[in-house]
């Protein structure tokens, strides 16, 4: 990690933290059912089960976003997140002991009393517990950069204790005429103990002050890139940054053999269970739509693929007519009432896992854009088509973490938020990376939110 206060085993300790509070609150939820301290033959009944069911328990806290990085975003939703997740758990754990009864236990008092402790114990340990492991206090920095990223940057940074970092100050490159660089910066750089400076080393006005801030280096004060901080932040490529100068340095075309390989092993083998258990479900769906409005039951749209080829997708219809995307930006079809239904559950998309086994799709990448929504974008977003570079997905880093995505119009803002992501991803892919937008993407389902 670029700044000292995220230390780089937060994950592990989280995770070794997450399992000495289960079994803690598993201990404690035991004493509070009887009033008194378990038995050792009780411990014993108990803690086996709950050994397996702490693997499955743990694996929810991954799918939660609990391991994401503790930003102040994240830390204001910790209470839903860690009551849904145990919830869940609870629910996880009621199935796995009807169904394996070999146990001989059906706690029922634990489980409701279980969902209470472990609620707060973990909400405390992630709040406060943490903390204990970096006791260092908030070294002062100087912030120089421009526009919103620099803005929000500070704001993350200041909020949030975890960086052990605080931005005294933050400098405009803009308002460097009106400076006197070296009296009101650097010397108060010296006077107030500043120890890290954060600066956009890429713009072209920050060139002119580089030779003042030279001697600062033996000084002990260190430099860290912006935009290497905000990626790390924020998981997202800086679109301040994006220029043809970056995409030479961390765009490469070059094939992955061996990430390849897993990838379309991966695609194949999620995607073919998938699509015989959706035959399944297709009859019913195509009952429900005939009743609805009669029309049929699957339509093929037109989107932008790899190398900007053109790909013909499958999809459930979900709105009036057979919408080809023609109108996209001034669509008039309406969503039907069984297609409101179907896009929630996201029914809408099993037909596309046919398109992964042809090898047009991925389970992860970019989402592929109608044709006359990349015309537009191309026009309106600069180096929109980098994103075409790999092969689109069904879910992607996008999906899973832009919240104001554009759904079924066009949005240029967003758009470019969205693309910052895209390129976080075609930057840092890898199967791992994969496997872990897999494995949100499973929340959204179940949740039952959009993608």
């Amino acid at each position: 990690m670029l700044l000292g206060g995220i230390n780089k085993w937060e994950s592990l300790l989280l995770f070794v933290g997450d399992i000495v509070v289960l079994y803690v609150s598993l201990w404690l939820s035991l004493a509070l059912r009887s009033w008194a301290l378990p038995a050792a033959s009780v411990w014993q009944t108990h803690v086996v089960p709950f050994t397996f069911l702490t693997i499955a328990w743990v694996l929810v806290f991954f799918i939660a976003g609990l391991y994401e990085k503790h930003t102040t975003i994240l830390r204001k939703r910790l209470p839903s997140i860690i009551l849904n997740a145990q919830i869940v758990n609870s629910i996880i754990a009621i199935l796995f002991f009807y169904f394996i009864p070999y146990f001989g236990i059906t706690p029922k008092v634990i489980l409701f009393v279980y969902l209470v402790v472990s609620f707060g114990l973990v909400l405390v340990w992630r709040r406060y517990g943490i903390l204990l492991f970096d006791i260092r206090e908030q070294q002062l920095a100087v912030l120089i950069g421009s526009g919103v990223e620099m803005q929000q940057l500070k704001r993350e940074v200041n909020e949030n204790p975890r960086y052990g970092l605080y931005f005294a100050s933050s400098i405009d490159v803009e308002d460097f005429d009106a400076l006197d660089f070296q009296t009101e910066i650097v010397g108060r750089i010296y006077s107030e103990g500043i120890a890290t400076i954060v600066i956009d080393t890429k713009n072209d006005k920050v060139a002119t002050i580089l030779p003042n801030l030279y001697n600062l280096m033996y000084s002990g004060v260190r430099f860290i890139d912006m935009h290497k901080v905000y990626e790390d932040i924020f998981d997202r490529v800086p679109l301040s940054l994006v220029q043809y100068g970056w995409f030479l340095e961390n765009i490469s075309v070059t094939r992955k053999f061996t990430y390849e390989f897993l990838k379309r092993l991966m695609d194949i083998c999620i995607s073919f269970p998938l699509l015989i258990v959706s035959f399944l479900i297709f009859p019913f769906v195509w009952l429900a739509i005939k009743l609805d409005d009669g029309g049929p039951l699957f339509f093929i749209q037109e989107r932008v693929g790899r190398n900007n080829k053109p790909i013909n997708i499958i999809k459930v219809r979900t709105m009036t007519g057979v919408d080809q995307g023609d109108e996209v930006l001034k669509s008039k079809h309406e969503v039907t009432k069984v297609g409101k239904f179907l896009r929630t559950s996201r029914i809408d998309e099993l037909p596309q896992l046919w398109n992964v086994l042809r090898g047009d799709l991925s389970l992860i990448g970019p989402r592929p854009e109608l044709p006359l929504m990349v015309k537009h974008y191309e026009e309106a977003v600069p180096f929109y088509n980098v994103r075409h570079l790999i092969k689109p997905g069904i879910s992607g880093w996008a999906q899973i973490y832009h919240e104001n995505h554009p759904h079924h119009g066009a949005d240029v803002e967003e758009t470019k938020v969205k693309l910052s992501y895209d390129l976080f991803y075609l930057t840092n892919r890898s199967f791992i990376l994969d496997l872990k937008i897999a494995l949100k993407t499973l929340k959204t389902l179940l949740l039952r939110a959009g993608i």
